[in-house]
């Protein structure tokens, strides 16, 4: 068989050309660091690896997700211990305006005291995030929340709350609403003692106890004299049913259906007093500080009038500690939303280097095995070359 000298030169020329080929392959995937240049050169791993760093790609996403929702609900329970501080600092003032000795004039400026913390509350219910979004608007976050108008403050947002996807099937709340926060009470919430706003006599709420779900409502029908006692009448609030009745004793307590309550002073005919439940009795931490404000600020000129503010006192108390452990039990349900975030941000973590290994095992270069490899094809293209000048140089004149 003859081979002519132009096959004999493209034959070689072609077979140069691939060890080439394969050699500039092999330097790119050293040049790269990875095993493929070209999803054709591994078309399996080369899926694999793109599914691998979708993955990859969403982990950061949470991340960065729970970064946001972690910010945001810091902020959040930084608000609520400020509120928890002042609730506590208005309880305390509440427990000094008891005090029998004070004066008129001492108790308007525990009402002016309280009106700072009144201010203090309202601007913590009214906190941003540092982005200009209200943090207790709900989904009205361009606007504040809360707005003084006259003895009152009205609610502005709504009830929702911000939610974020922070993982793949959790979707987590990063705020709470104020109407939740500052305008209502847990299920637990102390019964409320309040005395009707036309009482004339002195009595006051010496103590309350109630061991069911009951409203009640103590009537006076007559007044002591001389001769013979006050007499009452205990209802239930709710349907009108008579409870009890008898002889008031002052200091000694009414029992029955539940409810003890004893009452001290002298109560007249036409006096009431109520214990309810504490959603029924009024929610709004705002309003119950504005109540309690107006009642410093009355003389207590006699013993009905001091009995007014002595009997708002109870009120007032009863009603901002609810206020007190709902701001508390809201701020737990954030700090358990932080641990969460804690929780996951391990998990993510975990599973951030659980895809890089794999991803590493997929596409990394082997550098030791390609150095190898490139030494080997360089070898095998100088060693053809070597061989094409030597072959090509044959000629019959050589050797006549």
């Amino acid at each position: 068989m003859r081979i002519s000298t132009q096959a004999f030169f493209e034959r070689n020329a072609a077979g140069m050309g691939r060890l080439q080929q394969k050699l500039f392959q092999v330097q790119q995937k050293i040049g790269a660091g990875s095993k493929f240049i070209t999803p054709s050169q591994d078309p399996v791993a080369a899926a694999r690896a793109l599914g691998v760093s979708q993955s990859l790609a969403e982990t950061s996403q949470y991340a960065a997700s729970r970064s946001r929702a972690g910010q945001s609900l810091a902020m959040e329970e930084t608000a609520l211990q400020s509120a928890t501080r002042v609730l506590q600092e208005v309880k305390a003032l509440i427990v000094q305006a008891g005090n029998g000795t004070l004066t008129d004039a001492d108790r308007a400026t525990l009402g002016t005291a309280l009106e700072s913390q009144f201010a203090e509350l309202l601007g913590v219910a009214n906190s941003t995030d540092g982005n200009g979004q209200y943090l207790f608007a709900g989904f009205k976050g361009d606007a504040p929340p809360f707005v003084a108008q006259g003895a009152t403050v009205a609610y502005n947002g709504d009830q929702g709350q911000r939610l974020v996807q922070v993982d793949v099937s959790r979707q987590m709340a990063v705020t709470d609403d104020g109407e939740s926060v500052f305008r209502a009470v847990q299920g637990s919430a102390v019964r409320v003692p309040a005395a009707g706003a036309g009482n004339q006599g002195s009595g006051v709420f010496g103590g309350v106890n109630v061991t069911d779900g009951g409203n009640y409502e103590l009537t006076f029908d007559t007044t002591a004299t001389a001769t013979a006692k006050a007499t009452y009448t205990l209802r239930n609030a709710d349907d009108g049913t008579v409870l009890a009745s008898g002889d008031f004793t002052a200091g000694e307590p009414i029992t029955a259906a539940g409810l003890s309550v004893r009452i001290d002073g002298a109560p007249v005919a036409g006096d009431v007093f109520t214990v309810g439940n504490a959603q029924q009795a009024g929610t709004d931490v705002f309003q119950a500080m504005r109540d309690l404000i107006t009642a410093l600020r009355v003389p207590a000129t006699d013993a009905a009038s001091l009995a007014d503010v002595r009997n708002a006192l109870g009120t007032a108390n009863a009603k901002i500690t609810n206020a007190h452990d709902n701001v508390l039990t809201v701020r737990s349900a954030v700090g358990s939303r932080l641990a969460e975030l804690d929780s996951l941000d391990a998990s993510g973590e975990w599973r951030n280097i659980v895809d890089q290994t794999y991803l590493s095992e997929l596409q990394d270069l082997d550098y030791a095995s390609a150095l190898t490899e490139f030494a080997q094809r360089e070898s095998n293209l100088r060693a053809t070359q070597q061989t094409f000048a030597r072959l090509q140089s044959i000629a019959l004149f050589n050797y006549l």
